[in-house]
């Protein structure tokens, strides 16, 4: 019986005492075979027997059930400490990404347009010639295609140079009025410090019944937009020419770097050009089977904005993946 006891009590852990209670308690353990020689006993002895085993039995299993709960606080004291924290010590590095500032920028040029009511619309970035030049009054051999760089397929399809066929496709299956913008990657042959061969445009279109759409609006509209883009700057409107626009203009912002003052960001005139915009040509509507319709349009370029907005003086720096440049937009 003391040999009993000492197994238990001697037991340092949990799994030790489990092996203790099936070699004592289990049932081909020592208890176990003691009960058996109770078939072998002569009936006179036999209640004292079993009496004096049941007291044994109980006294076993109190000092067991005494020791497990002994054990068990020390394994959880131990799993306390393995989880304590040093409140004192600093904490890890935060390592949450942040969005790319193209995708920022973009996101924040939509905002402002659907709190007016701007639908966003979408388009392939495969084109036909029609819906990317001819129906934006730029017919086969008009010298303003130069200027697009465009790539080309075999096949007289090409990657478009612009989110202006977003605005033919939605005229051609929508009636005025019309409010929408059309953001999305576009495609030239282009590659130095301000020019990529993939690069994003917002274009926005706002068509209604002729007499109701006025360039006083579109001006307003644009003024308050760069504001609300650049903050306490000033706002030009310089005379253009854009084909599927007439008039047409460029619009301008106080530089940010120099307040207007002449810098080299701004080559020394104190004025940014940030979009182009204008009343939409009548060949335009007229592609499009548009009756009895004014409309204005405007387009900018989103890396360009972004450029501005967080001091970035490469573009092509934007697609290259420095770790570098990123991590600073966190």
């Amino acid at each position: 019986m003391e040999a009993l006891k000492s197994k238990i009590t001697d037991c340092a852990n949990l799994e030790e005492l489990e092996v203790v209670r099936v070699e004592i308690f289990g049932k081909k353990g020592i208890l176990a075979a003691e009960f058996a020689k109770l078939k072998d006993i002569p009936p006179a002895e036999k209640k004292d027997f079993a009496k004096s085993m049941n007291e044994k039995k109980v006294e076993l299993q109190n000092i067991f059930d005494a020791k497990k709960l002994e054990l068990e606080a020390i394994a959880l004291q131990k799993e306390l400490e393995s989880q304590k924290i040093d409140i004192s010590l600093y904490g890890y590095e935060n390592n949450k990404g942040a969005l790319h500032p193209v995708k920022d920028t973009m996101d924040k040029i939509i905002d402002y347009f659907a709190t007016l009511n701007f639908s966003v619309e979408s388009g392939p970035l495969v084109e036909n010639d029609f819906n990317n030049f001819e129906a934006l009054n730029l017919p086969k051999n008009h010298p303003a295609r130069e200027m697009q760089d465009t790539f080309f397929f075999a096949d007289g399809n090409l990657l478009r140079t612009h989110t202006s066929p977003v605005q033919i496709r939605t005229m051609q299956n929508q009636k005025p009025p019309i409010r929408m913008i059309a953001p999305g990657a576009v495609f030239r042959r282009d590659y130095d410090l301000t020019h990529t061969p993939m690069f994003h445009q917002v274009e926005g279109l706002l068509v209604g019944k002729k007499g109701e759409v006025s360039f006083a609006n579109l001006k307003a509209i644009l003024e308050d937009f760069l504001h609300y883009m650049f903050g306490d700057v000033k706002v030009r409107f310089r005379p253009s020419f854009f084909p599927f626009t007439e008039p047409s203009t460029e619009v301008d912002i106080s530089c940010i770097f120099c307040k207007g003052d002449g810098c080299r960001v701004c080559s020394h005139t104190g004025w940014l050009e940030v979009l182009g915009s204008g009343v939409v040509d009548p060949n335009v509507f007229k592609a499009v089977g548009y009756e009895n319709v004014s409309g204005y349009a405007f387009g900018l370029g989103v890396e360009r904005f972004a450029m501005l907005l967080h001091g970035i003086g490469d573009l092509r720096s934007m697609f290259e993946g420095d770790i570098r440049l990123l991590e600073q937009f966190k």
